[in-house]
């Protein structure tokens, strides 16, 4: 049996990256029996199983959120500080192992020996990415600083599974510049996707082809440039209809949210739905003619191989994590992802319906990972590991 760490996502609505990584993978190992959920309750001041409202947060597919912080109950505090004041300690499951998929926090990180104390096993974090370091300017301010200390502390672990090749070469390379002498093993395990059925459009037909675009709105994501390239070609005259979902981070978005609220104003064919539900996810998949996924750099990139999934080719970068889940076809792929590059391949797939076709069989014909898979991958992997102390 494994413990998962689930401190943050437990106590959220939101459907980020990780936040979906970290339900999916639970997922995956409850279905098994392999895994139990565990959160570090700061007003206990122990670690502690999840409740029934924890364990609701951290089934997937629910409401999405406008924030992504974790938020405590009134409930869950005065629960949390009564049991304290009694005296009354948390009991753990017995553990073979223990996976931590989230970024975690200072204090999470503080109070990790007392969890690695309740495991017989390896002791294994998940690792996303390191863009804070490469796109500070894009990058909040808080998560810049975070960083450097939570790739020192993913020292501590018996090994770290990166979601790519690329996030595994950014750890390492990073290791490698501090001079530590002895760091744990990091094995690249790319993500799984859901297994969902694919559903088709049934809504009437367009006259002109819908872009989607699935995306936090935050600084790295380049919604700038996006919006600049489909704004040229407005201007030229060619006809299609831009939707956009994802939650906006308040620290790095206003400068998409403002010329969003420009360009709808302005009567352009723009949607911006915010968070959606994954239900609605999929209706937005079936809808359009294909994808764009702008990002600068990503860790693993989830949504363009659930593009590929629901048939649907997708513009990004060929560059990075991203290159790596475009590579199997059914992309279009950018060298770099300015307005200009933009432009040009939106052009090229609006006015070549043949093309979009062409693509569209490509990722067709593409197989996935499953969560399923992942999970049995990442366990697997983790029965070679040896704890280091």
């Amino acid at each position: 049996m494994l413990l998962l760490d689930a401190s943050h996502t437990s106590h959220t609505r939101a459907q980020t990256g990780i936040q979906r990584v970290v339900r999916s993978l639970h997922t995956a190992l409850e279905a098994e029996g392999k895994a139990v959920a565990v959160c570090f309750d700061p007003h206990l001041g122990a670690w502690r199983s999840l409740d029934r409202r924890e364990a609701e947060l951290l089934r997937p597919g629910g409401e999405a959120a406008r924030s992504r912080g974790a938020k405590w109950t009134l409930a869950q505090k005065l629960s949390g500080h009564a049991r304290r004041l009694a005296g009354k300690k948390a009991a753990l499951p017995p553990a073979d192992g223990l996976v931590c998929p989230e970024l975690f926090s200072p204090k999470v990180n503080a109070r990790l020996p007392e969890l690695f104390s309740r495991v017989r096993g390896p002791r294994v974090a998940l690792f996303h990415d390191a863009i804070g370091l490469k796109y500070p300017e894009h990058t909040p301010s808080g998560t810049v600083a975070r960083l450097p200390g939570y790739l020192r502390e993913l020292l501590q672990f018996d090994g770290i599974a990166a979601v790519s090749e690329d996030s595994a070469a950014s750890l390492r390379d990073f290791w490698r510049w501090l001079g530590v002498p002895s760091t744990p093993p990091v094995q690249a395990i790319p993500l799984g996707l859901e297994e969902c059925h694919v559903i088709r459009d049934t809504s009437p037909g367009r006259d002109r082809p819908r872009v989607l675009c699935v995306a936090t709105i935050e600084g790295r994501k380049n919604h700038p440039a996006l919006l600049a390239a489909c704004e040229a070609l407005w201007r030229e005259g060619l006809r299609f209809e831009l939707e956009l979902i994802g939650m906006a981070r308040a620290d790095t978005a206003q400068a998409a949210l403002d010329e969003i609220e420009r360009l709808q104003s302005a009567g352009r064919p723009l949607v911006h739905h915010g968070a959606v539900r994954d239900d609605a996810l999929r209706e937005a998949y079936a809808r359009c003619t294909f994808t764009v996924y702008p990002s600068l750099c990503e860790g693993f990139g989830l949504p363009v191989l659930e593009s590929l999934q629901h048939g649907k080719p997708c513009i990004c970068s060929g560059r990075g994590a991203l290159g790596e889940s475009a590579r199997g076809g059914g992309c279009l792929m950018l060298e770099t992802a300015d307005a200009d590059n933009l432009a040009a391949a939106l052009r090229r797939l609006v006015q070549n319906p043949a093309e979009v076709a062409t693509l569209a069989t490509a990722a067709r014909a593409r197989t996935f990972r499953t969560w399923r898979d992942y999970a049995t991958g990442l366990a697997d992997w983790m029965q070679t590991l040896p704890r280091r102390g």
